[in-house]
């Protein structure tokens, strides 16, 4: 290496972050190199952060998004930085209230969801899109396609290749897997080379990866990334992020603190009366309503309890 790369290297180099390990992370360079880094398990970096790289040692730049989630068993999980959307892919069999759940996620972490239906070769599958379609198709970006066949995949390269950086979420069995291989042919050699990585003596398996796609855009596969339970949402933000509930941003309640039960001069309550929203939107608000009240007050007494230790 030259001299004047060895002085870049010491004044600090900016890269991204395009592959995690448990204990290293692979990053990119503007040049076009690739190095792996030390890091420790939990360091906090994740795939999609801009950092720069001084000897061995990673500062990370602010994130503009931050992707996570919560596991089923309570705790949360960062994901990925730097995404600007989110593809929440459906199938025969996802179960109900995935899709309002990601899309809220999607959205108070600044991402812009779209819907992926996958296998539409099957009948079901078809059935499903039109369905879903029905009620999301005038909402939000919608894509459906067979990721074993091809048949729409098309549309989302399209789509993709506009600059956006995203990645998938789906419950298992929904194909996300076969999906990130239809966009991205070479995912399989890469992730197999990446997993192979010998970095402690043993092989290390991949936590998440970064691939360019040929027409344009970027995608983050992230292994594992299945369940999707609400993470820092509020009670408010619930009824904004809400899908279907894009028409009351124009209008307010009478009450700031407003639930959008009984409460009198409800917008929401309102809005449905005159036709705007469906009666089955606002019982699916009213079970994510139930979620998020539940995290909140699990919330409270777990800063209740921290208190009382501290006294």
């Amino acid at each position: 290496m030259g001299s004047k790369g060895k002085q870049g290297r010491e004044r600090g180099e900016e890269g991204l972050i395009v592959s995690h390990f448990g204990v290293a992370v692979e990053v990119l360079f503007a040049s076009g190199e690739r190095r792996m880094v030390k890091v420790k398990r939990n360091s906090g970096h994740v795939v999609g952060d801009h950092v720069t790289v001084e000897g061995e040692v990673l500062a990370r730049l602010p994130r503009k998004t931050e992707l996570s989630r919560r596991d089923a068993r309570g705790g949360i999980h960062l994901v990925a930085a730097n995404l600007d959307v989110l593809g929440v892919v459906l199938a025969p069999g996802t179960p109900p209230g995935f899709l309002d759940r990601a899309i809220v996620a999607s959205r108070a972490a600044g991402l812009s969801p779209f819907i992926v239906i996958n296998k539409c070769d099957l009948p079901e599958a078809r059935e499903l899109g039109e369905g879903v379609r029905a009620v999301y198709g005038g909402i939000l970006p919608f894509f459906t396609l067979s990721a074993a066949t091809g048949e729409g995949i098309a549309p989302l390269c399209a789509f993709l290749s506009d600059g956006h950086r995203g990645a998938f979420v789906g419950t298992t069995g929904v194909g996300k897997s076969s999906l990130m291989n239809a966009l991205c042919p070479e995912l399989n050699l890469k992730v197999g080379e990446l997993s192979d990585y010998n970095w402690t003596g043993k092989h290390t398996t991949t936590v998440s990866s970064l691939h360019a796609l040929p027409d344009g855009g970027e995608l983050v596969d992230t292994p594992g990334f299945r369940d999707f339970g609400l993470v820092d949402i509020t009670v408010p933000e619930l009824a904004v992020r809400f899908p279907g509930f894009e028409s009351l941003e124009a209008h307010h309640c009478r009450f700031n603190d407003c639930r959008h039960r009984q409460e009198p001069g409800c917008a929401v309550r309102e809005e449905m009366d005159a036709g705007g929203i469906s009666e089955e939107r606002y019982r699916t608000y009213l079970v994510l309503l139930a979620e998020v009240e539940a995290l909140e007050e699990e919330a409270l007494k777990r800063s209740w309890r921290s208190n009382k230790e501290k006294r």
